[in-house]
């Protein structure tokens, strides 16, 4: 495209189950060589009210595209104007916003789907190029959910029937009713082992989006409405075959800081293909290390959940440990020893533990730096640290310190028994382990594990590699590691956050996803 794509020319988007938008944003971000804007996002629908409320921001933001975005958002940003008085202040582009997001429920007891035809037909206005995207929830297919669902047999017949085993066919009823040139369905890896009732859910799914009106005849469209799917990860012959297993994208290998290992699936209608299957990303890009993707946040320290023994500050409590009996034990090694004290030695006696807004600091960013970074915020969003008891202080500490000193987290084989938790299960997982990473700490010099929503439970699985700072990831780390923009604000009580942040997809990978999109309307 060598020339700026018109605004009434850009490619129609409707996000189904949008959550805070990550995989919107991608396409929203996309632009041709020409630097022009490829996509417009129409409609975005998502249940949760939380996640609406990020969504419904952001695209506030985005009615100002190709204009100076108002310094009233930069304020409410930064908490110093409420957001009535910002939506107030431009009517207009709220309205606009409260019109291409939408607080919905699509399946079970939600809207009647007719509602939901109408709306989507609105959006898109007659447009021809438009895509699908979406990712059906997702819990019911993980395999850590599936464990836990199955737990007991009277939990496994409640696992056979979750309703979200069909969410999917919402999408593909939408699929059906519209038949959108080019769809894009996400979903977790864990789908490729998910059986429900004998069948293989993936393979059925599959099987499904090629055909969507062999289970919606009724559709109002007319005409045979078929689709030709195609993996991320290679390109290959039209008409080659390909294995459920290449439709695994790890996010590594494309740059995406973060050992993320999803789903992603590309419908395009038969008709709309010529002799070229679509190409496929671009693999081999280095991703960063966790230090290059969020060390210049201004460091903070945890804040404590019950009280502190004998009236001690964090900072008391915190360097108890050189005089600990834990520390004294055989299993610590000495380089571990070494660091904790090291560490104990150079506290910064300043730290506090963040806030919603934190002014930014001296240390700049060593990773996609005109992505991440928005000069006129002067700082950043959701960077609080959580509370966490004193008990797991020095679990933190400990765990923190092994890391940077082996350069691996910590099994709980590696911790000395006097700082192991009483839990019934600790010591089958030392042993032998279901979970023998309880403490988890995020390697600085690798790319960071998966960031899921389970961060908002505890922060065990998410320790930061700093051990002077001594707590789990921050929502704003981790949406750094799950590459969202500084400027996106996410909305709620912090353990929302979490929850947006954790089950999004990465807009770095989304915009390289449109740009595989982008060239079938070349």
């Amino acid at each position: 495209m060598a020339n700026r794509r018109p605004r009434n020319n850009r490619i129609a988007v409707i996000d189904l189950f949008a959550g805070p938008g990550g995989l919107g944003e991608g396409f929203d971000q996309f632009r041709d060589r020409a630097n022009g804007r490829c996509f417009e996002l129409r409609l975005s629908i998502e249940k949760d009210p939380y996640a609406y409320a990020t969504l419904l921001l952001r695209s506030f933001f985005r009615q100002f595209s190709g204009r100076k975005v108002p310094e009233k958002y930069y304020k409410y940003l930064r908490e110093e104007i409420d957001r009535e008085a910002l939506f107030e202040a431009y009517p207009a582009e709220a309205d606009q916003a409260r019109q291409k997001v939408w607080h919905a429920t699509l399946g079970g007891r939600g809207l009647k789907h007719s509602v939901v035809r109408d709306r989507i037909r609105l959006s898109l206005k007659g447009a021809k190029d438009w895509v699908l995207l979406g990712g059906p929830p997702c819990q019911a297919y993980s395999i850590v959910g599936r464990s836990r669902m199955r737990s007991t047999e009277a939990d496994a017949d409640a696992y056979e029937a979750d309703h979200r085993h069909f969410l999917y066919k919402e999408y593909l009823r939408i699929i059906a009713d519209h038949a959108p040139p080019v769809f894009v369905i996400e979903n977790v890896k864990g789908l490729l082992s998910s059986v429900v009732r004998g069948k293989r859910t993936f393979q059925r799914i599959l099987q499904d989006l090629q055909y969507p009106r062999s289970l919606f005849p009724e559709a109002p469209a007319t005409g045979t409405l078929n689709y030709r799917l195609f993996p991320f990860s290679h390109s290959d012959d039209l008409f080659g075959e390909f294995r459920q297993q290449d439709y695994v994208i790890q996010t590594e290998d494309y740059g995406i800081p973060q050992a993320r290992h999803r789903i992603l699936v590309l419908g395009v209608r038969t008709d709309v293909l010529k002799k070229h299957s679509p190409g496929a990303l671009q693999n081999g890009t280095k991703p960063a290390p966790v230090k290059d993707v969020i060390y210049d946040l201004p460091p903070i320290r945890s804040g404590i959940s019950r009280p502190l023994p004998k009236s001690q500050d964090w900072f008391e409590w915190l360097e108890s440990a050189k005089h600990s009996d834990w520390l004294k034990d055989r299993v610590v090694t000495p380089a571990t020893r070494e660091e904790i004290v090291r560490t104990l030695s150079a506290l910064d006696l300043d730290l506090d533990t963040g806030g919603s807004f934190v002014p930014k600091g001296k240390r700049k960013i060593r990773f996609a730096e005109d992505w991440f970074l928005d000069k006129r915020l002067g700082g950043f969003c959701n960077h609080e640290a959580r509370l966490h008891m004193a008990s797991d202080l020095h679990r933190y500490l400990f765990a923190a310190c092994f890391a940077k000193a082996h350069g691996r987290s910590p099994r709980l084989s590696d911790f000395p028994s006097l700082l192991l938790p009483n839990h019934k299960n600790v010591q089958r997982d030392v042993s032998e382990t279901i979970f023998p990473d309880r403490f988890r700490v995020q390697i600085a010099s690798r790319v960071a594990t998966t960031v899921t929503s389970h961060i908002h439970k505890d922060g065990h699985y998410f320790i930061h590699p700093d051990p002077s700072q001594c707590r789990s990831l921050t929502v704003r780390e981790a949406a750094r590691l799950q590459t969202f923009p500084d400027n996106y604000r996410f909305e709620g009580p912090k353990t929302q956050q979490y929850i947006q942040v954790g089950n999004a997809v990465p807009p770095l990978l989304a915009l390289q996803v449109a740009k595989v999109v982008g060239k079938l309307f070349d």
